[in-house]
């Protein structure tokens, strides 16, 4: 008994210190951007398993599923960079002292977005599986995906967002 528990110690040591050390290097955006990449995998993996149920799966339509996943992160891509054009000049404006420094805004912002639309798909194919999906479960991912485009539509000053990624 003694011998398992010495494995289970090592074993938890080992993930604190995988997960300290990516914390040291990546931070908590770097854990943002593995949440987001882990539901990208589990909705295109969740997605196929539905499809495959459901005797819909067609290698045309995973390939644009793998598109679409492209193009979040070229997205996401394009948010990093707006935060850091926006970072150098707010922080390195001549002559003008902030009592802050900006590091970053609309990259998180769009991380989150893009997580909760993910949660939703992937809670969309849990009912396409024959789950069933609670309707709470599904109002809370459509506020929270609410909540970050009011976000985003106030940096941006407008209500207009990409619907296609629904």
């Amino acid at each position: 008994m003694e011998q398992n528990n010495d494995l289970l110690l090592q074993v938890k040591v080992a993930a604190a210190a995988a997960c300290g050390t990516f914390t040291a290097l990546f931070g908590w955006m770097g854990w943002l951007v593995l949440g987001w990449a882990l539901c990208m995998a589990a909705d295109f993996i969740t997605g196929c398993a539905a499809a495959g149920k459901n005797r819909e799966w067609r290698s045309e339509t995973a390939r644009e599923g793998l598109w679409h996943k492209l193009g979040m992160i070229v997205a996401v891509a394009a948010a990093a960079g707006t935060d850091w054009v926006l970072g150098m000049v707010i922080n390195n404006l001549p002559g003008m002292a902030l009592p802050f420094t900006y590091s970053v805004l609309i990259c998180p912002v769009v991380l989150v977005w893009y997580i909760v639309t993910e949660l939703g798909s992937i809670a969309e194919n849990a009912g396409r599986l024959g789950a069933p999906v609670p309707a709470f479960l599904t109002r809370i991912l459509a506020q929270l995906q609410k909540t970050a485009e009011e976000m985003l539509e106030e940096e941006r000053g407008d209500d207009k967002y990409d619907k296609r990624d629904k």
